[in-house]
């Protein structure tokens, strides 16, 4: 079996049929203190502490854990912070490096991290794009492109949310969908010409006013693909992987 299957295998096993229930043993989380919603500046008080000791850019970036291993280290910051962005795209990236479902030292699948913050913060956009970017790397295209939907209800203002749609859309080949996307990305500034290029290739472009700014860079988007070379952020750190 191929590496690519038996971590499409494990997501499965993790969440029930790609994002529709997690599983048995995946608890709501309690709140703690510190801790709480990410996006909320009252619950980010203890943040920084909370960082310090187990989410310095050693551990985002993969190269060693801190206080435990790797997936201790983040599982701890998710404990507190369900919905912390980066400490998600982390424990995803530790995750799909090491082709398991759930890594060594985290309570939890990777799965289950994002079910837990997806059920405590069911309105954050950014969460849903980095989920959406999981599921695609597991083969879950469908789930994926679910996520991005209900990422593009909540945040119709973020052009590289409607960019991946039209991504997603061209791949199925359903060029209406993908010409629609397309155009709200561009509008809105999206700089990346990759999306144009493959409506271009498949004879589906309409031209849409593009305006001279470029998009404002968000600081945990994720471009899902991209025919050139990957894109990510400028504010997003580096990666890790030796564990303590």
């Amino acid at each position: 079996m191929k590496p690519s299957a038996i971590l499409c295998a494990g997501l499965l096993v993790g969440c029930g049929c790609g994002a529709a229930r997690a599983a048995a043993d995946c608890d709501d989380y309690v709140r703690r203190s510190p801790g709480g919603d990410y996006t909320n500046g009252d619950d980010r008080q203890g943040l920084e502490v909370v960082e310090k000791y187990h989410f310095t850019k050693e551990v985002e970036t993969l190269v060693r854990g801190l206080s435990a291993s790797l997936g201790g280290d983040i599982g701890y910051t998710l404990e507190h912070f369900p919905n912390h962005h980066r400490a998600l795209a982390s424990m995803a990236r530790l995750g799909l490096r090491g082709k398991t479902a759930r890594p060594a030292g985290a309570r939890y699948t990777v799965l289950c991290y994002f079910e837990r913050a997806v059920r405590f913060k069911r309105d954050d956009a950014t969460l849903r794009s980095i989920y959406a970017s999981y599921l695609l790397a597991g083969g879950l295209a469908e789930a994926a492109l679910e996520q991005l939907r209900e990422a593009a209800r909540l945040a119709p203002e973020q052009p590289t949310i409607h960019y991946n749609l039209g991504l997603m859309y061209a791949k199925k080949k359903d060029y209406a969908r993908a010409r629609e996307h397309a155009s709200k990305a561009y509008e809105q500034g999206f700089p990346l010409p990759g999306l144009k290029k493959q409506l271009q290739a498949a004879g589906q472009w309409q031209d849409v006013p593009l305006k001279e700014r470029a998009a404002k860079p968000q600081e945990e988007e994720q471009i899902l693909a991209e025919p050139e070379a990957p894109a990510e952020p400028e504010k997003r750190r580096p990666a890790v992987d030796k564990e303590v």
